[in-house]
């Protein structure tokens, strides 16, 4: 190979680990409503994703109300912006429409 062949490789990879490090996760979002919310919620997240179809959490999440649809769904919750994006993903990931049952 080229000089040149291997550096455009190289970027290439680098972005393509770059990208994927950047992006939320729905395993971290199942972690994160075990740890941090199921206590308050008091049932399984199985229930709090089911409570939407994947377009509804699409929409909610668009308009940027996810937290305050959670807190509706679980009374006396406040999730802080940071964990928003992984369990939007954890919820988009098993909602009612989804086909999928998390472990949790």
């Amino acid at each position: 190979m080229t000089k040149m062949t291997k550096i455009a490789v190289t970027a290439l990879l680098g972005l393509a680990v770059l990208s994927t490090t950047a992006s939320a996760d729905a395993n971290k979002g199942k972690k994160l409503y075990q740890k941090k919310m199921k206590a308050t919620c008091g049932f399984s997240g199985a229930k709090f994703a089911a409570q939407h179809t994947q377009d509804e959490w699409e929409q909610i999440n668009g308009a940027g109300k996810f937290a305050e649809e959670a807190a509706k769904i679980c009374p006396g919750l406040k999730l802080k912006d940071k964990y928003v994006p992984d369990v939007y993903d954890f919820a988009h990931e098993f909602a009612s429409d989804s086909g999928n049952v998390p472990s949790c």
